[in-house]
């Protein structure tokens, strides 16, 4: 709490202004009417000095009226005529207002530059003579020659000089399977070199990079103002301009065509600003809109601003990433073929005793899909790691291979393998293994999808939301992944300057598009989107790009917040549609005699209170449709 009151000044000035309004309550009903105006007074300016001075600022730097300055005009009218009470609590009502607003601001999207602190600050220049020389980064030039040590980030992009590398680059392609590359490949900045130390030369100056485009397009997308903030701060503006003209003409209405009388027709003109300033308008959403919030805060739905929750419900498409989205992020085993049953025990314990040793992904789910049938006390000797290529040892009196294709399969075994090309067709990683050089057994590898993925697509497909993937994996891959979980479209192989490309001609296509990633290789795509969602195991910089984020990597959360959204979008309206037409009564009543300052007051703040009260239901959970039908 005293964080939160750290970081929000107003909120601070707001308390103490509400703190204020109760004690000067307590003067009046005291009969100290003096004192009683002096502590509203008080009130009126601690609570109202930040609306004051940033509606002033926004006028004067932009040339623009706002409803601050119309808040403010209205508690001044008030209060000249006496009522101070009504005009310090229609400034704490505002003020209230703007602090939440700051609160959530606070809560929005980081800085960008952590992105940078991705890529290596220094890196190891092999001088002419052999040795090796630390030097910044930014100081390399095109052709310098590098090495990087084994585990470390590959400081710029470049070309491979060694003969292997086995290179996790999960951070760009967001895929979990680590690329091997070969002499003369590319290698991207910022991946990680995951076996022995390897060199490099360096074919991109650092401001050309892919981490440096990535950058720069997640900044020009977040500098960019949404349709929606621009169409506000234009109705803001001639709403406010409408009411100060409107007001001084009724006053002069009031006096020279009606001769109600200078105090009348000032009186009554004070009541009509007090009626017409859009309290109630301004709580038809805020309210609401943070209920809402914290409704998906509950279910680990984290949204930077109210404008991304309500606008959630009225996307036209949706894209995903594929590997840690739509999928778990890591490969298991969905096939198995063994050439003889009678030695599958043997070859399993195997499998589990060679592979237990290896960290690599595939190693790791060979060993999960196998570990519990298997013989632990085996002890495999002799064992051999052939780096890009798969592992040998010595076991039952045999040698065995476990590996890709031509590292195991030296001898003809056709017919049995011969399902393991439709594996390879699907996409899926094709793992052999070999007794006495005879392949006895292969499996198929897929990073499987999310159980309740197939369930999350069929919602959104059935409100008419067009769905696709967007993958920086192979097409075969992502073919098999999306037949499976049955989006609309597919777009593989692509970089994140692609993705990003993709998105915006969805936008052009569709209007408001979602975008659900979880790499830094998705974050000029979320930055793009009219709605960018970070899954919350994601990278940092996915998160900060974001405009929600799911901490819970539950993908049945992206239906609960659309019909959450809906939720707020029906009640926002209700309210709008109350509060205007509240107003037009009360400026209608007023025009007739019909109300006092009080009674206006009164009709105005209660029809806020109802707007606020309404906008409170939203705190209620929505039906989760995904389990409902999941248990049905």
């Amino acid at each position: 709490m005293s964080l939160l009151l750290k970081e929000n000044k107003p909120m601070v000035a707001t308390i103490i202004s509400g703190l204020l309004i109760v004690l000067g309550l307590f003067f009046t009903f005291s009969n100290s009417p003096t004192i009683a105006a002096l502590i509203y007074i008080s009130s009126f300016i601690i609570g109202g000095f930040h609306q004051a001075k940033e509606g002033l600022q926004d006028t004067i730097q932009n040339k623009k009226l706002n409803v601050d300055i119309l808040m403010v005009l209205a508690a001044l009218g008030a209060s000249s005529i006496g009522y101070w009470m009504e005009g310090a609590l229609l400034i704490f009502i505002f003020s209230l207002s703007g602090s939440l607003e700051v609160y959530a601001t606070n809560k929005s999207t980081k800085a960008i530059t952590e992105l940078m602190n991705l890529t290596p600050e220094r890196a190891m220049v092999i001088q002419p003579d052999g040795s090796i020389k630390e030097v910044p980064t930014e100081s390399l030039t095109i052709g310098d020659k590098l090495m990087v040590a084994k585990g470390t980030n590959i400081p710029i992009d470049g070309v491979l000089l060694s003969k292997y590398g086995l290179i996790d680059e999960s951070a760009i392609s967001g895929e979990s399977i680590p690329s091997e590359k070969v002499a003369g490949e590319e290698v991207i900045g910022g991946t990680i070199n995951l076996e022995e130390a390897i060199t490099m030369q360096v074919s991109k100056d650092s401001s050309d990079t892919l981490f440096a485009k990535i950058l720069r397009l997640v900044d020009e997308a977040q500098s960019t103002p949404s349709k929606t903030a621009t169409m506000i701060e234009a109705i803001e503006n001639k709403y406010v301009l409408t009411v100060l003209i409107f007001v001084p003409v009724m006053i002069a209405i009031f006096y020279f065509v009606l001769n109600w009388g200078w105090n009348e027709s000032f009186y009554r003109g004070m009541v009509l600003l007090t009626v017409a300033s859009p309290c109630a308008l301004v709580a038809s959403a805020a309210p609401a809109t943070l209920s809402a919030i914290s409704n998906s805060a509950r279910k680990g739905i984290l949204f930077k601003g109210g404008s991304y929750l309500e606008n959630f419900g009225q996307i036209k498409a949706i894209a995903f990433d594929k590997t840690g989205t739509l999928t778990e992020g890591k490969p298991v085993v969905t096939e198995s073929f063994f050439k003889e049953e009678k030695d599958k025990k043997e070859i399993i314990n195997v499998c589990v005793a060679i592979e237990k040793t290896s960290t690599h992904p595939i190693a790791r789910a060979l060993v999960s899909a196998f570990s519990e049938t298997s013989d632990h006390n085996l002890i495999v000797e002799q064992m051999k790691d052939r780096t890009g290529h798969g592992m040998s040892g010595m076991a039952y009196g045999s040698e065995w291979k476990i590996g890709k294709k031509e590292y195991v399969l030296e001898k003809n075994n056709s017919q049995f393998i011969t399902h393991a090309d439709i594996l390879q067709n699907e996409g899926k990683t094709v793992i052999y293994v070999s007794k006495d050089d005879q392949v006895v057994a292969y499996f198929g590898l897929l990073d499987a999808p999310k159980e309740e993925a197939k369930q999350m697509i069929a919602y959104f497909k059935s409100q008419g939301v067009h769905t696709i993937m967007i993958t920086g994996d192979n097409p075969a891959t992502a073919a098999t992944v999306g037949q499976i979980v049955g989006v609309d479209e597919v777009k593989a192989n692509c970089l994140p300057d692609e993705k990003a490309k993709i998105i915006k001609e969805l936008g052009e296509k569709y209007g408001s598009i979602a975008m659900i990633g979880d790499g830094i290789n998705d974050a000029p795509a979320l930055a793009n989107a009219s709605i960018g969602i970070a899954m919350g195991a994601g990278t940092d910089i996915a998160m900060d790009v974001a405009d929600v984020v799911l901490m819970k990597n539950d993908l049945a959360q992206l239906a609960y917040s659309h019909r959450l959204s809906n939720r707020l979008k029906k009640i926002t309206i209700q309210n709008i549609v109350f509060a205007i037409t509240v107003i037009l009564i009360l400026i209608i009543s007023n025009l007739f005699q019909v109300i006092t300052l009080p009674l206006g007051v009164v009709g105005h703040e209660g029809s806020t209170i109802l707007v606020i009260l309404n906008g409170l239901r939203l705190l209620k959970s929505t039906p989760d449709v995904l389990k409902e039908k999941k248990r049905s």
